[in-house]
């Protein structure tokens, strides 16, 4: 009987604090892997409560009873919350490398302890907090060791011009439309996706640049002072694109002018040639700066196409694209500047801008069932979501927006998308608790459904929703914010 309660201990121990570690993994790969991050900002502290402390402090409370509260509440519970996230835990070598630490590190201490018969209950705490610290140092040791590779591969590829682009909003769509317009003429490679880390650049850099790539395109993101410097100095690019800023990530950086700062840190690219700054960043003059954004006339922006005009360099261009919204307008403006500056002609740019396919989730237009569809998931400004509104205006049918608001920004721009809502929508549906109160007391739609539960989205669209409608959804924040 004895040796069945140790046996009992020492396997509810290894899975428990196994459990924890899943737990603190995918919150650490939610936010950046910063544990300050998951403490002090995550949007849902009570899962802290919940899924890590509640089971720590009955662990060592409950006793010889905890295997039956282990095995019958915590597993279950975490198993549930597990089962219910739209963004679950991707099993990269980095978390890996963590989960074979933690495992041998309270596997060692069980046995140890087992073997001496010195515990009355094994440990928790430390093995976690071992593996966390043993985890970080062997990623910064990684991370040194590809940040180096990574720069002798760039440093390897002769005359590799590279452009880097940062803002707040519209970075990844500025940098597909830099793409495809300089891919009509040059070799260019893009990073995939949103990537805009330092080390997801890095990681790119080594795994798919090709060694024959004439231009380089990649994005710079940022969650606090000195990562846009960072990604500057690693990459040194010839050439940079400071789309527009505004108050994203505010809650990060305090206030709008930190912000501007943080993107101008662009700047001190040591190789710089050429600068295209949209003019809400500043107007500071500098000999290797363009500014963009009040050279754009002419704003058609319809559910079919946009077309506007742009002074560039004393001409006029008259430009056409299937791309949505008129704030494209402004980064496609940014992707022309740059090919002039790499010596393409006008009608070489027309053409292609003619030809620039829409980016996934980005206003992108999907006609499914009779219903017209604008995926508007990736976009999180207030100006985007707002010109999605717009457009939905333009629909003679129903119109149905699926939104939890704007993430990462003030209530007051969460009002004034809640105004353009109510003059707008017919049927409004709110997903996740983060902005649910505030829409949920400023909205005046009567059709109006607060969803907490995200998997029930399409089931709610079904019964709601007919052909003819256009459906708008505007940002898709994970369910753990």
């Amino acid at each position: 009987m004895f040796d069945f309660e140790i046996l009992t201990a020492f396997v509810t121990n290894i899975l428990f604090v196994t459990l924890l570690g899943w737990y603190l993994i995918t919150n650490l790969q939610w936010y950046d892997y910063k544990l300050s991050r998951v403490i002090l900002k995550h949007h849902k502290p009570q899962w802290h409560v919940l899924y890590f402390f509640i089971p720590f402090i009955a662990y060592h409370t409950t006793g010889k009873f905890f295997p039956i509260f282990f095995f019958f509440a915590v597993l279950p519970a975490i198993f549930i919350w597990h089962k219910k996230l739209d963004k679950k835990l991707v099993l990269t070598w980095r978390v890996k490398r963590f989960l074979i630490l933690l495992l041998s590190l309270v596997f060692f201490q069980d046995v140890l302890c087992t073997l001496k018969g010195v515990c009355e209950t094994y440990g928790v705490f430390m093995p976690l907090a071992l593996a966390y610290i043993g985890s970080v140092m062997v990623e910064k040791f990684l991370f040194e060791t590809f940040k180096k590779e990574a720069k002798k591969k760039l440093r390897s590829i002769q005359n590799l011009q590279i452009v880097c682009i940062t803002g707040s909003y519209g970075k990844t769509s500025i940098k597909n439309f830099v793409y495809e317009i300089l891919s009509k003429k040059y070799n260019v490679y893009a990073t995939p996706r949103s990537v805009n880390t330092l080390g997801g650049i890095m990681r790119d850099v080594n795994e798919s640049l090709p060694s024959d790539a004439e231009i380089y395109i990649c994005e710079a993101g940022a969650r606090q002072s000195g990562d846009i410097y960072d990604i500057t100095t690693f990459l040194e690019p010839q050439t940079v694109i400071v789309g527009k800023v505004g108050e994203a990530h505010i809650e990060y950086f305090k206030s709008l002018k930190n912000i501007i700062a943080t993107k101008l840190e662009i700047m001190q690219s040591p190789r710089l040639e050429h600068a295209f700054i949209h003019d809400s960043v500043t107007d500071e003059p500098h000999e290797k700066v363009t500014f963009f954004g009040d050279n754009i006339s002419n704003i058609d922006a319809s559910l079919e196409s946009t077309k506007f005009d742009l002074n560039i360099l004393g001409e006029v261009m008259h430009l056409s694209t299937n791309i949505l919204g008129s704030f494209q307008t402004m980064n496609i403006a940014a992707a022309v500047h740059v090919a002039k500056s790499f010596d393409m002609s006008s009608e070489e740019i027309t053409k292609a801008v003619a030809k620039l396919t829409p980016v996934e989730h980005r206003l992108q237009k999907i006609v499914a069932g009779g219903k017209i569809i604008l995926d508007d998931g990736y976009n999180g400004n207030i100006d985007g979501m707002l010109e999605g509104v717009r457009l939905c205006s333009l629909h003679e049918g129903r119109k149905v927006i699926v939104t939890p608001g704007l993430v990462e920004s003030s209530d007051e721009l969460n009002l004034k998308l809640c105004d353009a809502i109510n003059e707008t929508f017919d049927i409004v549906i709110i997903t996740g608790a983060l902005n649910a109160t505030l829409f949920d007391k400023n909205l005046k739609v009567k059709n109006k459904t607060i969803l907490h539960d995200k998997s029930k989205i399409t089931e709610v669209l079904a019964s709601q929703t007919a052909s003819g409608d256009i459906i708008l959804f505007a940002n898709d924040a994970p369910n753990f914010i």
